[in-house]
């Protein structure tokens, strides 16, 4: 099949979360089975160029409001893969570090930023010659693709194509003005409530959700989770009357990025069969954080961006008690909101030695965490799928989780008398049953080592490639091929 990825991000060249590491990791696995995909991205200033870049002499033109607008085509290789990927060069709307906006006009014309992917990455594939037979677009800013190819392009040589949207996280969902519709040129019919329209405001992901022609979201219990009132974040209606089409699949990881026995960014590496390196970057990591260098002392670490979504709050609550009840110490890497940052940088002041802090991102000091800690904190109120469970569990880390979403579908929780557990898990959003689930942790690795060594070997050896969810997805777009064969 030929196969067309429109993504915000991609990793490894420029990411923000989980979404660019399914992108990049998702199409490689695709184009090692041996289909054709190709996959589009703006050039932001703050991309890494790697390999062989070969710019284009002949601009696209994308039309959009009243403007002819030309753009730079770059064409790449994403590394390790023969997948042919191409930038779109547009200063106005690129030139800028970060993905989602934060110029000097901040993020206000997020939605013309986004609406030229859309109909820049559907223009290319005239440009280039070449009609996919699936388009598979991530988020909302992507979402106006399959409305482009229902609204403006079905009786085009593209409007055979099958589209696939993602929902990776349905909490952001692209709401902009009505002039959003007009910019991008598409007919005032599809400002409905079953459609585009929501509030009186444009919704891309809810136009997205009604004209795809198949919907993923990256976890089966997230897909029951987001048909709910709930969490369904106001489109649970859209999403019930489209449930036939909406289909929840883990995520994979990439196992050659994320490999103990062979990261070159842990100090020393190590395997199911020989663990002994993990010691060593138990150590490595405590001195690294300030922390005392003990290895009888459970390490609890955690990645994260600082939000509310991923209940980090929660655990800035519980550290006092947790000091209290437990010999444990965390060791925290992660950025977001500045008041749990600040909140977070007294604790590791409070707790000096058993409290370790660093507010920022450094690849090289996640996967130490990932590698030198014992268990693997994650309270998300909700978690759509979540890879760090799953990169934890590979490096012998158990996860400490909560009940949610794609942790309840990755985690084996731990019982008594279940010898199949990889983690933890615990029920409420709440301090309380957060500090509880870490006390229990902290009693298992004192008090019955056996079980903690089964808990590590188990989810070490759990197979979280690409290799099913690639299947899965193969499956999926024959599925959309054959629907919109017939539609058309």
């Amino acid at each position: 099949m030929k196969i067309f990825m429109i993504a915000s991000e991609v990793a490894p060249l420029i990411k923000v979360g989980g979404l660019a590491d399914v992108v990049g990791a998702l199409s490689k696995e695709l184009a090692g089975m041996g289909h054709e995909v190709r996959l589009v991205c703006p050039l932001y200033s703050g991309i890494k160029k790697i390999g062989k870049w070969i710019p284009y002499n002949i601009p696209l033109t994308v039309n959009l409001g009243r403007e002819n607008l030309q753009c730079r085509i770059w064409e790449s290789r994403l590394p390790g893969s023969e997948v042919e990927t191409y930038f779109l060069e547009f200063n106005e709307f690129y030139d800028r570090p970060d993905v989602y906006g934060n110029s000097s006009r901040g993020p206000q014309d997020n939605d013309r930023r986004f609406i030229f992917l859309s109909r820049a990455a559907l223009n290319l594939c005239y440009y280039l010659g070449w009609i996919p037979d699936v388009i598979h677009c991530h988020d909302w800013p992507t979402a106006l693709v399959p409305v482009y190819l229902n609204a403006n392009d079905f009786y085009e040589p593209l409007g055979k194509a099958a589209s696939i949207l993602t929902i990776h996280n349905l909490q952001h969902q692209g709401h902009f003005p009505y002039s959003s519709i007009e910019y991008a040129q598409l007919p005032a019919s599809v400002y409905r409530p079953d459609c585009l329209e929501a509030m009186g405001h444009v919704n891309f992901l809810k136009g997205g959700i009604y004209n795809a022609t198949k919907i993923t979201t990256v976890s089966p219990e997230y897909a029951r989770e987001i048909l709910k009132p709930d969490n369904g974040h106001g489109l649970h209606h859209i999403l019930k009357l489209r449930a036939g089409d909406l289909i929840g699949e883990i995520n994979g990881i990439d196992t050659s990025v994320w490999n103990p026995q062979s990261d070159p960014l842990l100090p020393a590496t190590y395997s199911i069969s020989n663990r002994k390196g993990k010691g060593l970057c138990k150590a490595e990591l405590q001195k690294e954080l300030g922390l005392e260098i003990k290895a009888e002392i459970p390490l609890f670490g955690v990645v994260s961006r600082l939000y509310q979504q991923k209940g980090l709050d929660l655990l800035a609550e519980a550290v006092a008690a947790i000091m209290e009840t437990t010999d444990g110490q965390i060791a925290l890497l992660g950025t977001g909101e500045k008041e749990l940052e600040e909140r977070f940088k007294q604790l590791g002041e409070r707790f000096k030695g058993r409290v370790g802090v660093q507010i920022g991102f450094s690849d090289q000091l996640a996967h130490l965490i990932y590698g030198g800690s014992d268990f693997f904190v994650m309270p998300s109120r909700f978690e759509p799928c979540g890879l760090s469970q799953m990169y934890a569990m590979r490096y012998g880390t158990p996860p400490v989780a909560r009940s949610t979403g794609g942790l309840i579908d990755t985690i084996d929780p731990y019982g008594k008398g279940k010898r199949d557990a990889t983690g933890l898990l615990f029920a409420d959003a709440t301090p309380e049953d957060l500090g509880s689930a870490i006390e229990r942790a902290a009693i298992l690795y004192r008090d019955q080592p056996k079980e903690y060594r089964r808990l590590q070997l188990n989810g070490m050896r759990k197979d979280f490639s690409w290799k099913n969810p690639s299947a899965t997805y193969e499956n999926i777009y024959r599925w959309a091929v054959e629907t919109r064969k017939q539609a058309g």
